[in-house]
């Protein structure tokens, strides 16, 4: 089910990665690292999580043929691999039943996650609930109030949402203030990271639970056309659904990966999240050695894109990796081309997609003519875009939201 080698053994990805955290840490990551070295070898645990995916989480999930869209794109065959189908929502399913299954067998009794987008928090609420956990969910102040539909979904879930109220309010402040409780409550919690971010073994563990989006493509594919892709593309922020459709191919050069960043609102700095731009550098910032956005003196720079998800200030360390070894191409789309292709795909094939996914089609819509008729692309929709039904109309249909807030507003005062 798992892979089976690192890149090397001093956990790092090339010369990425590592474990740059606190002294009092370590033990904690230890503790983790040899469980989950373990586990993944365990026959019951890996049946036991199989299980849950395929009747809780319900995989696998679908690989649809867009027929609509790639008449309207001409060009390659194009797949949608709809992980916005699985439980909660998202990709991010997969990853939490794993970790959550891993920190039951290592006693802990309490979870603590980040979440930008808020997928992350929900599925994290979603199996604590299941697995009788007690759930924190640090989040930053501007990401809860866009994404309001998910906070109140983990809320009613029974976990904590703690509003995260200095810095840049977004994912990477959530993430450093998850990591500070962790900290203080290290014997009783496990801290359930989201993406291939952190430090070590994190970024591993995180991508080998994902790796199932792209074992299911390769079966599938294999299904419906007899043979492989020619092109994945997945969006990345921290990197978590874009390494789990990407690792399964990895050793297959045939197969064009593509990585597609928030551009944001424009070029400049602190108008984008794109880690592998003008504005990025090497460094170590939340425990591992990257990419980030950062100034010349090393502090992070603030970060934007109309998608809470892509919205972080660094990318994972193995993604950086096979960045630097040109395994996988990097490129990234405004918000004003995610929004246009996230109406495309709802208005040619019904599917609202969520605007991570979004910046993912977009891409797609430029370079699909390019390829062949025989060509097959296959995009990952990484989660469905109900949670961003507050964003999209607010940028789409501004009078309209206006008004509606308004009639809402009305209404309550009215009672």
């Amino acid at each position: 089910m798992f892979a089976k080698k690192m890149q090397n053994n001093h956990r790092h990805f090339g010369g990425y990665g590592g474990r740059y955290v606190p002294e009092m840490l370590i033990p904690a990551l230890d503790e983790l690292e040899k469980a989950y070295f373990k586990y993944r070898e365990d026959v019951e645990f890996t049946r036991e999580l199989d299980f849950l995916l395929r009747n809780y989480a319900g995989r696998p999930t679908p690989l649809y043929y867009a027929k609509n869209l790639t008449e309207k794109l001409g060009g390659a065959r194009i797949y949608l691999k709809l992980e916005s189908h699985a439980y909660t929502g998202a990709h991010k399913i997969n990853n939490v039943l794993g970790q959550m299954l891993l920190a039951s067998k290592m006693g802990k009794k309490e979870v603590v996650a980040e979440t930008g987008a808020g997928q992350h928090g929900l599925a994290t609420a979603t199996a604590a609930a299941k697995f009788g956990m007690k759930c924190r969910i640090f989040m930053g102040e501007v990401d809860m109030n866009r994404q309001y539909p998910n906070v109140y979904s983990m809320e009613l879930l029974g976990a904590e949402v703690i509003p995260v109220r200095y810095g840049s309010k977004t994912l990477k402040d959530a993430v450093n203030a998850a990591l500070k409780y962790w900290t203080e409550n290290l014997g009783s919690t496990h801290y359930l990271l989201g993406s291939t971010v952190g430090p070590f073994p994190y970024p591993l563990i995180v991508r080998d639970f994902q790796t199932i989006i792209g074992r299911e493509v390769k079966w599938q594919l294999a299904e419906y056309e007899s043979r492989g892709p020619d092109v994945l593309i997945a969006c990345v922020g921290g990197g978590s659904n874009s390494m789990g459709l990407f690792y399964p191919f990895i050793k297959d050069e045939k197969v064009k990966l593509f990585g597609i960043e928030g551009g944001g609102r424009s070029p400049g700095a602190g108008d984008n999240a794109v880690k592998f731009g003008e504005h990025s550098s090497i460094g170590i910032i939340q425990g591992f050695k990257s990419y980030f956005l950062q100034d010349r003196y090393g502090r992070t720079l603030n970060t934007h894109s109309i998608s809470a998800g892509l919205n972080f200030t660094g990318v994972g360390p193995e993604l950086a990796y096979l960045k630097d070894n040109r395994r996988i191409e990097f490129s990234n789309v405004s918000d004003l081309e995610a929004l246009e292709a996230y109406k495309m795909l709802a208005r040619t094939e019904g599917i609202i997609s969520a605007l991570e996914s979004a910046h993912a089609v977009a891409f797609a819509t430029k370079i699909a003519p390019d390829y062949p008729n025989e060509s097959i692309m296959v995009i990952n929709i990484s989660g469905r875009g109900d949670k961003d039904i507050f964003i999209a109309a607010k940028a789409i249909s501004p009078h309209k939201w206006i008004s509606y807030l308004q009639s809402e507003v009305d209404d309550v005062k009215s009672h």
